[in-house]
């Protein structure tokens, strides 16, 4: 068999053709078999004894056939893929649409047909406040008011078959998606006029995916239930035109035609409609108008444009050759209307008109984003696409004819307004200085002292009233919500005091060290550069706001943590890494500071049982028809147990009874038995701060110098004073106005979690026997009641307090084993100044 196989071998290599013909087609021979064994073709041979043209024919036809089956089998394969990729695309646009509500014949055409409307502006209670101001003027005409010129250059530039099409053009539609996936091409977008007027009045003009497809199948929508004539009138009534002579932005054809040329949209010319329809296009770059409503030194761009929406018309045989030719060369420049005086609405309540809409466009927006599938982290990191969704917001907040509801108290907002008008000259002195401005100049400006005070309900987070300033009309800046300031030693509850108790570190009697200290070269000092130079508890180192006790106390709480995760959970977020490192934290010290805002929103945890509801001003947005768009949700965040409030605020009382703050029971005209708060003073009294909560409301108050044009003004050493007097002076108003929202006569309940022990005055510790120094030593004394977060304190040891050297812990040794200090009152020595005080806040 092996001989018999060789012997076939060597026949095979002898008939192997002679010649570049026949080895040619040997070639083709064997590129054939390989190929029908692969297609499947019938197996054919040559007879051995064909000639070599008869071999050339036969292998010719052979490859025709092969080239036409791989065409077919392409082919075929071609329609298979295509039918997937079509399947795929039909799938992917119905994925995409899919959780689209289809809006109704009615909604339809309301939305098509409704014009250009301020949003408007409420109090609580649905009571009006205003509109938002706009720059943009329409006025909605019907088909039958509009020159015929219009109609047909409208047509003719932006839809050139209008009458023709269904709502799209699919052809316009798969153009625009390659040219948009690949890149190549020319940047069209497809859009019938249908196409465009949904995206004017149903959607917006961002152009994703999700958005196209919502747009075709809506543009389907409205071509089957309305006429051309409805379709082109809606059209032509809400497209912009850029700007008129009185710099206003416009849209409908109407007012293009008034404010461009001084005529109705039934009366322009030919040349006049050209202009007009070649507009919508690039309104900015053709409009023949600035911002102010001067006509532009060129003009051509608009010219050429009118050029080519009339060599259109004349394509289409909507106008005559001589038609086109006259109203080429006539010379519009003459027709349009000199500048004009544009009267600007004034602006009612203008921090709540700032406010509410400055918060109303990042809501529209983060609902704008977040149709579009993108996330607030992607948009913020992109600076284009981000002011791109602010301009859409901004747009749909003026135009929409939205109803925005806040939650501000009109009579409140009103009380306190009035009460900073009458009194915030007292808060302190005004400066006058010169400086000099951009063009080199010497100028005079003004320092007033500055006010920023916020009221909220601590349950649900509304705000109920605010002051942003002192006057409106000299300075915008919302010092309640806007400016970051240092809070000083109103910090400390929230930063130290209610981490401590929440960690089981204190109880309300617990010892802090108040010893001169320094922390790798920090060494801060009590308020007035003064040391205390004894153990004090923790309830009188937070009403009398020692500084050495709480920096002892902090440093204490860091070593099980960091506080971020409570401020954070408080709203407090714009605290840098750089702050949570320092020590000086605890009295206050940040690179940004808060808002008047923030202190509000945190210090309302501590009334609300240890729960935190963030803040808000808007309640609800609905549309022009009433559609509820936006619903606020209350966020609640558990931040610190029952307990922790409660002995928190329970301690804060004191500040308000015999603290830094008990001026304050004399001056209200309330019932304070519930009061609680906290002060605040930060270096070289550059801000000065209280914040006070009853079980109901919260309500806080800064006061400083904007410190403009490189000014260094502080307030005075009363400034703690005035600024409780000024915050006696705001809660009287309030409840002046509405009693109950001050919430005066609810109490705090003392949460099962709390417990209470009997402690010894002097160490914070229950009463027992220890040794110190070789001596038997018996803790007792007078006793006082100390509130624990859920544990109870050891009996008395020789180092019982937070804080504080063996040194400190011997004297106080001594003086209590030779009775100088057994009532509780001395435990190291007199108070003393420090002339290297690096910090003193109160």
């Amino acid at each position: 068999m092996l001989k018999d196989h060789r012997s076939r071998t060597d026949q095979r290599q002898q008939k192997k053709p002679d010649g570049f013909f026949p080895r040619l087609g040997h070639i083709l021979g064997q590129i054939w078999h390989y190929i029908k064994r692969r297609l499947s073709f019938p197996d054919v041979t040559l007879k051995e004894t064909a000639t070599t043209k008869e071999a050339i024919i036969y292998y010719f036809d052979i490859s025709i056939s092969v080239i036409r089956s791989l065409l077919l089998h392409l082919l075929a394969f071609g329609l298979v893929v295509g039918a997937l990729g079509l399947g795929l695309g039909l799938g992917y646009f119905a994925s995409l649409i899919s959780h689209d509500n289809i809006p109704s014949y009615t909604t339809m055409k309301n939305e098509i047909n409704s014009g250009y409307e301020a949003s408007n502006l409420y109090f609580a209670n649905n009571v009006r406040l205003g509109s938002m101001r706009t720059n943009l003027v329409s006025e909605s005409v019907s088909i039958n008011q509009i020159s015929p010129n219009l109609t047909k250059a409208i047509t003719s530039t932006e839809d050139q078959y209008f009458y023709q099409h269904k709502g799209i053009v699919p052809k316009s539609v798969f153009r625009a998606l390659l040219s948009s996936l690949t890149g190549i091409g020319a940047a069209t977008g497809g859009s019938t006029l249908t196409q465009q007027l949904v995206k004017m009045q149903i959607l917006n003009s961002e152009t994703t995916f999700k958005r196209k497809a919502t747009e075709i199948l809506l543009a389907l929508r409205v071509d089957k239930y309305f006429s051309k004539t409805e379709i082109l009138q809606a059209y032509l009534n809400a497209a912009t035109f850029g700007r008129n002579n009185k710099g206003q932005n416009v849209a409908g054809v109407q007012q293009a035609a008034e404010g461009l040329f001084g005529v109705p949209a039934s009366q322009v010319n030919l040349a006049q409609a050209a202009f007009i329809a070649g507009l919508p296009q690039s309104p900015s770059v053709y409009t023949p108008y600035t911002n102010t409503g001067r006509l532009k030194k060129n003009i051509t761009y608009g010219l050429e444009r009118k050029d080519t929406v009339l060599f259109r018309m004349y394509r289409d045989n909507k106008i005559s050759y001589h038609a086109y030719q006259a109203a080429k060369k006539y010379d519009l420049t003459k027709d349009f209307l000199p500048r004009a005086k544009n009267s600007q609405q004034s602006i009612k309540y203008g921090y709540v008109y700032n406010l509410l809409t400055s918060q109303a466009e990042t809501i529209i927006k983060k609902q704008l984003y977040q149709a579009d599938g993108l996330s607030a982290k992607k948009v913020n990191k992109d600076g284009a696409l981000s002011e791109q969704y602010d301009q859409q917001a901004e747009q749909l907040l003026a135009n929409r004819g939205y109803h925005i509801y806040s939650t501000i108290n009109k009579p409140i907002y009103n009380a306190m307004q009035q009460v900073v008008k009458q009194q915030g000259s007292t808060l302190g002195q005004t400066y006058y200085d010169t400086t000099t401005d951009a063009n080199g100049n010497t100028v005079k400006v003004k320092e007033p002292v500055q006010n920023g005070s916020v009221l909220l309900n601590n349950k649900t987070g509304a705000i109920l009233g605010f002051i942003g300033g002192r006057n409106y009309s000299s300075s915008q800046l919302n010092h309640a919500f806007d400016t970051m300031r240092s809070p000083g030693s109103s910090i400390k509850p929230l930063a130290v005091y209610a981490p401590a108790i929440e960690r089981k570190l204190i109880g309300s009697e617990t010892k802090l060290a108040d010893f001169k200290v320094n922390f790798n070269g920090y060494k801060p000092t009590d308020y007035g550069s003064t040391i205390q130079n004894r153990f004090i508890n923790a309830r009188e180192a937070l009403k009398e706001s020692y500084n050495i006790p709480a920096i002892n106390l902090y440093n204490q709480v860091r070593k099980q943590g960091s506080v971020k995760p409570y401020l954070e959970k408080m709203g407090i977020t714009t605290l840098t890494s750089n702050d949570y490192k320092n020590l000086g934290l605890a009295l206050g010290g940040t690179d940004y500071g808060l808002t008047v805002a923030d202190e509000a929103s945190a210090y309302s945890t501590l009334s609300n049982n240890g729960n935190h509801t963030d803040s808000y001003v808007i309640n609800k947005i609905t549309d022009a028809n009433g559609k509820v768009i936006y619903q606020h949700k209350a966020k609640t965040t558990k931040v610190y147990s029952a307990a922790t409030a409660y002995i928190t605020s329970n301690m804060m009382h004191s500040v308000v009874t015999s603290g830094t703050a008990s001026q304050i029971p004399s001056q209200t005209l309330f019932d304070t038995t519930n009061l609680v708060g906290k002060t605040g003073t930060s270096n070289d009294n550059r801000d000065s701060w209280f914040v006070g909560s009853t079980p109901t409301v919260t309500l806080a108050t800064w006061t400083g110098y904007d410190n403009y044009n490189g000014s260094s003004y502080n307030l005075t050493d009363s400034s703690s004073e005035i600024t409780n007097q000024f915050w006696s002076n705001l809660a009287n108003a309030v409840y002046t106005a509405d009693s109950k929202v001050m919430g005066t006569t609810k109490t705090r309940k003392k949460p099962s979690g709390v417990t209470t022990a009997s402690v010894v005055k002097a160490t914070g510790q229950l009463p027992g026997s220890l040794t110190v120094s070789g001596s038997s030593v018996s803790a007792s004394g007078t006793l006082v009641k100390s509130y624990y977060n859920g544990w109870q304190p050891t009996t008395t040891k020789e180092k019982f307090g937070i804080g504080g050297t063996a040194a400190n812990y011997a004297t106080f040794w001594k003086n209590y084993l030779s009775g100088n200090n057994a009532d509780g009152a001395l435990y190291g020595g007199e108070v003393t100044s420090s002339t290297s005080s690096t910090t003193s806040t109160e």
